[in-house]
């Protein structure tokens, strides 16, 4: 039995009933008590008519294959006490289940439109400043949950960081994702106040294999095995070394990033390459000839080839140990049009999960430092957030084994 299925088998029966959620939703619509993950941590097979399934030990929009849209909101919680907190949470419990089963949100001009599936996924996690003392929840704040810091290199914007709650949209198409986030938004007026946000898109393989971010070159192409139970145990879910409450869950690491597109332009294509480690028409390492070959630095220990400050060689290099800092990466292109100055503003949302961020995406930001690739590229907001475990049936509600008495 995997450390999933024994949280799973855990938090099952200890949770035999929670009263409001379940008597609002009425039953009506729910989809069975099968992991967005899986209980074994493999990808959701996804229903013939569309839909993601809600319940399960693990919430989806982590392990289910990537949808084309996400949108991002971090808010702060207005919630007056813990009472309140919880009732904000079964609150979104209610709206993302019934959201996720198909139920158009109430918008007056496509209330009577039942468009295509959306596969749409809605996953909730909580920040640092949630365990702050408004709630009596210092306690209970899980080591590993931290206020993201500021790296070499970062401009963040005090605006656009951090927050007490994140929520992650994800869909087939845009006006699905907005329409989720404005259901949201007036399903719990006066409890949320939206700090900051950022929508993006996965632009379509070409020819084949990753999507392309603006850069021209592919992007996620090295991922964890998602099928593998053992892996996704050792590298996405939070296991023993957290507090019970937050076992099954993932922490969230959210960074927005713009490029520098024009500077980016200027740069030769063999220097862009060398500065990535892999060919921009397809893919592959560059002592490679395929996107999925796994490059080999033990024959260039010098660099000749791939080299030593290249983008993929920094973020994994292949030594002994640094295999433990694989993460699952999620992340969206950014195009809000022309900056203030004329320039493109465009860039990427980036998203990664993991079960350890000091030993996952800080190892490897550390790692980046001094790149190349960062002269074309500047991170401006962002937060970590740990992604709540799943909600295990109808009766269950996001946060209930945090909130309740």
């Amino acid at each position: 039995m995997t450390e999933s299925d024994q949280h799973r088998d855990a938090r099952l029966g200890r949770r035999t009933f929670v009263r409001g959620a379940a008597s609002v939703v009425g039953g009506a619509g729910l989809i069975g008590t099968v992991s967005a993950g899986g209980a074994s941590g493999a990808p959701a097979a996804v229903p013939d008519e569309g839909r993601v399934p809600f319940h399960g030990a693990h919430q989806a929009g982590i392990l289910t294959p990537q949808q084309r849209f996400g949108g991002f909101v971090a808010f702060d919680v207005l919630a007056r006490d813990r009472a309140e907190l919880a009732a904000l949470f079964r609150k979104l419990t209610v709206r993302s289940r019934v959201l996720t089963a198909g139920v158009t949100p109430k918008d007056p001009d496509v209330a009577a439109v039942r468009g295509p599936q959306d596969r749409l996924t809605i996953t909730v996690g909580v920040g640092a400043s949630l365990f702050d003392g408004r709630f009596g929840l210092e306690g209970a704040r899980p080591p590993g949950l931290t206020r993201m810091p500021r790296f070499p290199g970062d401009r963040l914007a005090p605006g656009g960081c951090h927050g007490d709650l994140s929520v992650q949209v994800c869909a087939q198409h845009p006006d699905a994702v907005l329409h989720v986030v404005r259901d949201l938004a007036r399903e719990t007026a006066g409890m949320l106040r939206a700090r900051w946000r950022a929508d993006g898109f996965v632009n379509p393989p070409r020819p084949e294999g990753s999507p392309r971010s603006f850069t021209g070159f592919k992007d996620g192409t090295a991922h964890p095995d998602t099928a593998s139970a053992r892996e996704m145990d050792r590298l996405v879910w939070v296991g023993p070394e957290g507090p019970d409450w937050a076992r099954g869950g993932s922490y969230q690491v959210l960074r927005t990033i713009r490029l520098r597109a024009e500077a980016w332009d200027r740069v030769p294509l063999d220097e862009q390459e060398r500065i990535f480690g892999r060919r921009k028409s397809t893919g592959a390492p560059l002592d490679g000839n395929k996107e999925s070959d796994t490059p080999d630095y033990g024959r260039d220990p010098q660099g000749r080839v791939t080299p030593l400050d290249s983008h993929i060689r920094r973020a994994n290099p292949r030594t002994p140990g640094s295999e433990d800092s694989v993460l699952l990466r999620r992340s969206y292109n950014v195009d809000r049009g022309l900056a203030p100055d004329g320039t493109l503003d465009v860039g990427l949302v980036f998203c990664c999960y993991q079960r350890d961020v000091d030993r996952q995406f800080a190892t490897v930001q550390k790692r980046l430092e001094g790149e190349r690739f960062a002269d074309f590229s500047t991170t401006t907001g962002g937060g970590y957030f740990l992604a709540l475990p799943g909600v295990a049936d109808a009766s269950d509600w996001y946060g209930s084994a945090l909130l309740e008495p």
